[in-house]
């Protein structure tokens, strides 16, 4: 069975940091790339970060040079730092890993991320 749990949400004031982690269970890690993708009320769910198998990292315009994401291999984990938060970015997070191999694909429950002073 495969589990992706996130966690590291919270409440932030405006300029604050958060460091958002997804641990995965039950694939083989090395084979898929991993994203994290927020959606605000009311707003479609948008790709915020990506890194492929070989570590290879994509940003949306919004959070390039605020976030950065990474991946530990060995602990099956994807994380996504975020720096210099802004109230834009209150959404909920979504850990996504995709098989780069075949169609597979999974999501996490999401990790909610308040920005507000």
């Amino acid at each position: 069975q495969v589990q992706l749990v996130e966690s590291g949400g919270g409440l932030v004031q405006p300029a604050g940091s958060l460091r958002l982690s997804c641990v995965i269970s039950g694939i083989n890690f090395d084979f898929y790339n991993m994203a994290w993708y927020r959606q605000a009320p009311g707003k479609q769910r948008e790709m915020v970060a990506r890194i492929n198998s070989g570590g290879t990292t994509t940003y949306a315009d919004s959070v390039r040079a605020r976030f950065t994401i990474s991946r530990d291999n060995l602990k099956n984990a994807a994380y996504l730092q975020m720096n210099n938060l802004k109230p834009e970015d209150t959404a909920a997070y979504y850990c996504f890993a995709e098989n780069r191999w075949s169609p597979l694909q999974y999501w996490g429950q999401g990790t909610q991320v308040t920005v507000s002073s």
